[in-house]
């Protein structure tokens, strides 16, 4: 296959653009600088630029780019960078799409079980209707940003990712410091759910969902979802310290904002990958304590 993919420098991007080119396939990079050979295309999407005869003759798109939603205080400015970037990149890549008359007829576009909200112990499948709050908010019209091209007749899946277990980058690798000087511990009450997947099974579910006739949005989290108590305590068995020193929510709140953590460290989300695996997908690492492992065995 022939598969365009922005973001394909971040954690799940880059992943995957190894994974597919060490199986044969051709990855084309869309970048935002000059394109510096047959493998790359550029894109702006600020200025709304993306040629859609550059994607003429792709098989997919894979669309990954955003700003980092955990990178930078919520200030109000970071909170329209975060939208725009979703929305207006989307909106581009998918109209791109739609206009190409021998262009991909498959588009997998990023989202996040931020579309949940707070929801507390309730199991959510792909069924559930959207929860409330800025990520909730983003998630609605980050995937209707992707219409033009499901209304030109290319199969769109939205991939609403949970937390990635990745030693190299994305929130695991911000706690192992910590964790490894047995400093970690759970966040306020411990009691939200964290729905989270093994690198390994994000760059997996991806690739199934290439194969596989399945569109809308489809939940790529781990059959097993677990509390922030049973992850603390998951990572410290692990990295073989303790991890008994407890995080009050006010701590991060002082240096993150409210509203960041109350919607990123204390929203509670028990997500349950339904279509994934009515689809036939099977994971490779369903259980967190084999899913750590396997993430700081890689780290080397």
């Amino acid at each position: 296959m022939d598969i365009a993919i922005t973001g394909s420098t971040g954690l799940i991007g880059e992943a995957l653009g190894s994974s597919l080119r060490a199986d044969g396939h051709r990855v084309v990079r869309v970048v935002r600088r000059e394109a510096s050979g047959a493998d790359e295309i550029r894109w702006d999407p600020r200025a709304g630029r993306l040629d859609p005869a550059d994607l003429a003759g792709l098989d997919a798109v894979v669309h990954l780019a955003g700003e980092g939603i955990a990178e930078k205080r919520w200030t109000d400015a970071q909170k329209e960078r975060i939208l725009h970037s979703r929305t207006l990149g989307t909106d581009l890549v998918a109209r791109a799409v739609a206009e190409c008359d021998d262009g991909p007829r498959v588009l997998l576009s990023g989202s996040a079980i931020g579309w949940y909200g707070d929801r507390g112990d309730e199991s959510l499948t792909e069924a559930a209707p959207p929860g409330d709050g800025f990520l909730a908010d983003v998630c609605r019209q980050w995937e209707a940003a992707a219409d033009p091209a499901r209304k030109a007749g290319v199969r769109v899946a939205h991939l609403r990712t949970g937390i990635v277990l990745d030693a190299g980058g994305g929130v695991l690798a911000k706690q192992l410091p910590l964790f490894k000087l047995g400093l970690g511990g759970r966040i306020g009450s411990g009691r939200q759910y964290m729905s989270w997947i093994a690198i390994e099974d994000e760059v997996g579910a991806i690739r199934h969902l290439l194969d596989h006739d399945v569109e809308g949005p489809v939940n790529l989290t781990a059959p097993t979802p677990v509390t922030n108590r049973e992850f603390t305590e998951a990572l410290g068995g692990a990295v073989h310290r303790p991890a008994v020193l407890p995080v009050p929510g006010f701590g991060p709140k002082l240096l993150f904002g409210g509203e960041l953590v109350d919607e990123l460290l204390l929203a509670s989300q028990r997500v349950l990958p339904e279509r994934l695996l009515d689809s036939g997908f099977t994971f490779a690492l369903p259980d967190l304590d084999r899913a750590l492992r396997a993430a700081l065995d890689a780290e080397g």
